[in-house]
């Protein structure tokens, strides 16, 4: 085991909770994990958060929702989170980001919550393009891939919160 994830592992639930929400902002996600404590390897920690993010109640999936700022915005702020979706989204191409405000304002009338996917690795117009195949989707289908790619984002989070030591 790593001195990061038993530090983790050390931590008070209330700093295992915080540290979580800035992977992902479901205080349900949170205490699901922090309570599962300790946590033998990374592997099973990840596989634990995934999991819970996938089981998250849809009011859960929303609470988590309103921290990600939308895709081809500039996140806002100098806390982990902002800096962690900066360095997500730095594959958006500025000639892309009015085509992309359109695609989040269209996608947020059909469905009522933020467009969100997994960024990283991802250029502008991959994500431009994932956004306009996925206004296809019926409700249960997109809600079924929204968890997915909240799933993948939490993943790549909590990594660097226990690689971070934070």
């Amino acid at each position: 085991m790593s001195q990061t994830l038993t530090a983790f592992n050390a931590r008070s639930p209330a700093e295992a909770e915080a540290g979580l929400l800035s992977c992902c902002a479901s205080k349900a996600f949170a205490g699901e994990v922090a309570a599962r404590r300790p946590y033998e390897s990374l592997d099973r920690l990840l596989a634990t958060a995934r999991a819970a993010v996938l089981a998250l109640g849809w009011d859960d999936v929303l609470e988590a929702l309103s921290a990600h700022p939308r895709i081809g915005e500039r996140p806002a702020g100098s806390g982990r989170e902002a800096s962690w979706s900066r360095r997500e989204q730095s594959g958006v191409e500025d000639d892309l980001r009015a085509a992309l405000a359109e695609g989040n304002r269209v996608y947020e009338e059909r469905f009522g919550h933020v467009y969100l996917v997994c960024a990283t690795g991802l250029t502008g117009a991959q994500m431009l393009d994932r956004l306009n195949e996925r206004l296809g989707n019926d409700e249960a289908r997109e809600r079924d891939v929204v968890r997915g790619e909240l799933a993948a984002i939490t993943r790549l989070r909590l990594g660097r919160l226990i690689e971070e030591g934070a």
